[in-house]
This record gives C-alpha cells, structure tokens and sequence, in this order.
C-alpha cells in the first residue's frame, strides 16, 4: 500500500517523533509499502539534503525558532494546491497516516477529506501540557488553537459522523483532529487511557515507538558497557526546554552530592541557563546534539538514563530504549514508570517542584550507591523485545489493513 505521513515537523530536524517517523517509514518500506513524508521544508544549515529519493514532499514553509531548526506550513488553500500537484508524481494513496498535533495535522486531514482518503492518527503530544510548561497564557493559547483548528479543519470535523468537538482546553482540541480519522493510535498505554476517557477517541491502539532492530544489534555487538563498580555515570537526553525539567534535575544533581559523572545530550533555549547551575561542577558534560547511532551508544555506556519530565511524555521514548540496551533508568513520570514495569529508581511523587527536587536528588544518592555496589536494578527482558521496531511496524500494519477493510 502507499501511505502518506503527515508531520508538523521535517523528518531532518531534532525530535522523538521525528525519529520514530523515520523509524515507521524506514521499516514500511522493508516490508513492501510506499511511504511519501509530507512536513514543512526545512531551513538555514540543517537544511535537508533533499535524498531521500522524491519520497519527501517538503511543503513551503517558515522558521519558527531563532535557530532556524523548526519550521511552520501555512494549512490553506495555497498549501492544499502546492501538495495536490507534488502528490500527482507519486503512486495513488491508500491510507492517510497523520503524526502532527498542528499544522502538519490540519494539512493532512485536509488533504484527506479533498481524496476521500481514510486517516490513521498517531497522537503524539499533551498538548496542554506542553503548552502549559512554556506560557503562562496557556488559557487563551488553547482557545485560539481550537479556533484555529475549527477553521483550518471546517467541514473535516463531521465527515466521520463523531462531532464530539467542545470546549476549549487541550482535549477539545485533540477531540478536534480525532474527528476525522477512522483509527487513533498512542505511543504508551496510559495516554491511550487519558485520551479515551477525555472522549477523544472511543477506542485508541496502543502501539509504542520502536528502537531501530540493526542499530540495537550493532550496539550491544560492540560488547556490554563496562559497568564496574565505582564512579557512576548518568546521562540526560532531550530538548533543553521547560517541560522536560532539566534545570530542577541539574538542582537536584547538585544538591545530592553524588560523586558521579553526567552526560548532558541534546539542545535548545535553555542550555546557558542549565550551564550556570553546574558551572565548576567536574564530570558534567554537554555533548551537544548527537546522531542516534552516537545517542544509543551513549545510553548504552552509562550506568543509568534520567528521565525527568512530569506528565508531559505520551510514551518517553529514553527509557524504552535505555531498557533495550541494558541501562536501567532513573523515572520522575509515574506513568512512565508503570509502562516500563521494573529495571528502574522510581522518584517518589510529591506536591511542588521543591519537593520534587529534593525527592530526586534523594533517588539520585541511592540509584549512584545501587551502581557503585554493583547492586543497580536490571531492565525487564520483555521490554527489548516489545520495544523492536519491526514488531512496531507489524502492528501499526494491522491497523491499516483493519482500517482499509472497514473496520
């Protein structure tokens, strides 16, 4: 079948669901399906390379951020025509597969709606959440992006004969894009759960994102990571932004004591901010943005991932592959905790981000004295092999053929 990807973002730029599209698209093609991406182009240095041989459709776009990385297509009757004549030089479309929570999303279920085309649709982001974590306006915002949606989707909300679009907050507005679509997908099992009970969706698959099956072989084949007792070694990965908490982690790393290394991977606003708290602090250290091949090694080399971010994460794709590569993890999510199931330190909750703080830097202390005592926790086997992207692809494959047959 040929199926068509729908993303906010270029597949090019920094990001989990970046990955994981590539990851999707990568293995469909294995297996025997076309898959055309259609995202906004990209901008300044990053730029993409443009080889990915006509199966990306890079849709006109502009920057959004002052290091050019993200970009923003308008959805409107402009964009519709640029993207109706790109589609005339691919094979017919079978299935719409929509992995965006914005103007990738308003694009693709447009395109869908003009095609009489079905649409699966991944659902990605706590949109409240996140908007929540970066502007106090985060009411107003909300209500404006439902407007927004309302407009750019007008006519889409109805075609499936579910309007179940109201309110104003950020369910509403994932109750706005699931309208049109014949499946909704989610990446862990307790944000299916939310999104079925906030009447998104009435029932929405469970289907994680994948770790690459080659690049898992090729890392754990360099041989197992030299964990001896002594100096810990713990790693942060991620977007340097508000919701992923990494100034209260580098607090809390601080005021543990821990004599322990740290590895800091990834960018973004809050990298001087997040320098300053541990400035004259030995063994911490920003790598900056690493390939995935270069990030999996790294997890694979540390004693233990720390994944911090609260309520925000759909899946939190880090644990899930530190657990493949042997790396238990330190987890703040309850959520993301329960998913994994076992080979982990979970931070006990607390009410408040000085209570927070403090609970870490305590987990901290015991996960560095379990690694130096060599009695540090073992992620559950079962996880790796769940976790593998061929068996992801297999599973999304069964929903759209589910879908294609009318169901």
């Amino acid at each position: 079948m040929h199926i068509v990807f729908f993303g906010d973002q270029h597949l090019d730029s920094l990001g989990g669901a970046q990955v994981s599209m590539r990851l999707q698209r990568e293995f469909l093609e294995r297996a025997g399906h076309t898959v055309t991406v259609v995202a906004p182009k990209m901008h300044g240095s990053r730029s993409s390379s443009g080889s990915h041989g006509g199966a990306y459709v890079d849709l006109p776009s502009m920057p959004i951020t002052s290091d050019r990385e993200y970009s923003m297509s308008w959805p409107g009757r402009a964009t519709d025509r640029f993207l109706d004549k790109a589609m005339t030089r691919r094979p017919p479309v079978e299935l719409v597969h929509v992995q965006a929570d914005f103007w990738g999303a308003f694009i693709g279920h447009r395109y869908a709606q003009r095609h009489g085309i079905p649409v699966v649709h991944t659902m990605h982001n706590r949109v409240d959440v996140g908007i929540a974590a970066v502007t106090p306006l985060h009411r107003p915002v909300l209500a404006a992006l439902n407007m927004w949606r309302g407009i750019a989707m007008r006519g889409v909300a109805t075609s499936s004969g579910r309007d179940r679009v109201r309110g104003s907050d950020g369910w509403a507005f994932l109750r706005g894009l699931a309208a049109g679509a014949s499946a909704v997908t989610a990446p862990s099992t307790h944000f299916a759960r939310r999104l079925e009970q906030h009447d998104v969706f009435p029932h929405v698959d469970v289907i994680w994102n994948g770790i690459d099956d080659d690049l898992r072989a090729q890392t754990l084949a360099q041989g197992p990571a030299e964990r001896a007792p002594g100096r810990p070694r713990f790693v942060w990965l991620g977007r340097m932004s508000p919701e992923k908490r990494l100034l209260p982690f580098l607090e809390a790393f601080v005021a543990s004591g821990v004599d322990a290394d740290l590895e800091i991977i990834g960018g973004g606003a809050q990298r001087a901010a997040a320098e300053k708290i541990v400035r004259g602090r030995d063994g911490v250290h920003f790598a900056g943005r690493l390939t995935y091949p270069q990030t999996l090694a790294r997890i694979a080399a540390a004693d233990a991932l720390v994944q911090t971010s609260i309520g925000f994460e759909t899946q939190g794709m880090t644990p899930f592959e530190a657990a493949t590569l042997g790396t238990p993890s330190v987890i703040c999510d309850p959520d993301i905790a329960a998913e994994l199931g076992g080979g982990l330190w979970a931070v006990p909750d607390a009410a408040g981000e000085d209570r927070r703080t403090a609970a870490l830097a305590e987990t901290l202390r015991q996960a560095a004295s379990d690694i130096a005592d060599g009695t540090a926790p073992t992620p559950l086997p079962g996880v790796a092999e769940a976790f593998r992207q061929s068996s992801r692809t297999a599973a999304m494959v069964e929903v759209y053929e589910r879908v294609l047959a009318g169901g």
